[in-house]
């Protein structure tokens, strides 16, 4: 498969990242690719972001509730009966391939269903492959969303150092933050494109 997937499983590990949550769901919003998570997923987010993020419960779950109700198709719910069967990939990551499983179960015929990550190893690819899913750092496939939607890529990239240091972070470049999140070959593509236009 080259081009970006029909349906995009994001692991809450994705999903925590500003950046990648920004730059992936600004794509979603805009028909590049559907969505999806599970309940399992939702918890953890939730449960996580207020940790990490030291926000009350009830500001994170509002933000959980603006993203279902913005994407009111990508959330699989109850995906538990999805795991039978599977063995090969690590236990505590059975739920994120059940919700591909789930959303492959829902979506039209011929829709390609993705997982993207940054566990890449706990994940067993034969196992994945035997079942028609697909699997994703998120740097490969940013890469891959370029190559299909560089401009829409580009527009949102720009975005995101304004977006971050409007929310209190300290102001960084695109590019400190790109390699922060350790997207060095989509670092890279942005980076050509910006040189070019300013040259």
């Amino acid at each position: 498969m080259t081009a970006v997937p029909d349906i995009l499983v994001i692991d809450t590990c994705v999903l925590l990242s500003n950046v990648l949550r920004r730059l992936l769901l600004g794509l979603a919003a805009q028909g590049c690719f559907q969505p999806a998570w599970s309940g399992v997923i939702g918890d953890e987010w939730r449960r996580n972001a207020s940790r990490i993020w030291n926000m009350p419960r009830e500001d994170i779950q509002a933000q959980w509730d603006v993203l279902q109700g913005t994407f009111p198709r990508a959330d699989q719910g109850d995906v538990s009966l999805y795991k039978d069967g599977l063995q090969r990939s690590d236990p505590k990551d059975w739920h994120v391939i059940a919700a591909a499983l789930a959303a492959q179960a829902h979506s039209e015929d011929g829709q390609v269903v993705a997982i993207v990550t940054r566990n890449i190893r706990d994940f067993n690819r034969t196992e994945l492959r035997q079942r028609g899913l697909f699997l994703f750092d998120p740097d490969q496939l940013l890469q891959r969303c370029w190559q299909q939607y560089p401009q829409k890529v580009f527009s949102l990239c720009a975005d995101i150092p304004a977006d971050c240091a409007r929310e209190g972070h300290e102001a960084e470049s695109l590019d400190s933050l790109l390699r922060r999140e350790r997207l060095f070959r989509f670092n890279r593509l942005v980076a050509a494109v910006e040189n070019k236009a300013g040259s």
